[in-house]
């Protein structure tokens, strides 16, 4: 059974203490262990969810990983490196503007879930034109008995969310804390102990069973044409 190895969170916690370029080059030989163990995981998941989800059959581990690498230019934070592994599982890959499967690896701070992140407006308009044509639909969805078990909700965080209604709905609308939404996405914590379990990978594909519906509504929106 392919599972999370433990050297993998330990070389994320000695990371997220040394994340500066020399400690980084002394030790990529630990990197390079690790991120083969993440990418092997999911090189395992990816097949085991394809049997649900074909449209993701064709991707590699390589096309989902993202950079350890962080972006620093606008960012006060001059830290070179991120501190965990993450993976983007979606049809386009993981740089496409489609919703998607997701895997956060970090120690203390893991989590699965997926869906559309900070979508551009003409993705997010017609996300939000869907949720207003077929909000009954998508209400069942979100109000899925396992969906609520499994994530409660979507995330309505600020960062995410409008503080009022978007142009051209009412704020009296049945679902305007979901029309007020920037991102759709869901997410559940893993604890480290699950992450390391034997199970890791059955239970992550039984998670995005469960996500899969909310993702085809969400990517409906965006393929078809309106």
């Amino acid at each position: 059974m392919t599972m999370i190895q433990g050297s993998t969170f330990s070389f994320l916690k000695d990371l997220a203490k040394n994340n500066h370029k020399e400690w980084f080059d002394a030790n990529r030989k630990a990197y390079e262990n690790a991120r083969k163990d993440f990418a092997g995981f999911i090189d395992k998941l990816i097949p085991a969810m394809a049997k649900l989800d074909p449209t993701i059959a064709h991707l590699t581990a390589k096309d989902c990983m993202f950079r350890i690498n962080r972006d620093v230019r606008f960012s006060k934070d001059k830290s070179p490196y991120k501190t965990n592994f993450g993976a983007s599982i979606c049809r386009g890959g993981k740089k496409a503007m489609l919703a998607g499967y997701y895997v956060h690896l970090e120690p203390g701070k893991s989590f699965i879930g997926g869906g559309l992140y900070m979508p551009m407006a003409p993705e997010l308009k017609k996300v939000r034109q869907e949720i207003d044509y077929c909000y009954d639909e998508f209400g069942k969805l979100i109000r899925n008995k396992s969906f609520i078990q499994t994530y409660g909700d979507l995330d309505k965080s600020p960062e995410y969310s409008l503080a009022n209604a978007p142009k051209g709905y009412e704020k009296d609308h049945t679902g305007i804390e979901y029309l007020k939404l920037k991102s759709f996405i869901a997410g559940r914590e893993v604890p480290d102990k699950e992450v390391l379990a034997t199970n890791f990978l059955p239970e992550t594909a039984k998670g995005f069973k469960t996500l899969k519906p909310l993702l085809d509504f969400l990517n409906r929106s965006l393929l078809e044409d309106h």
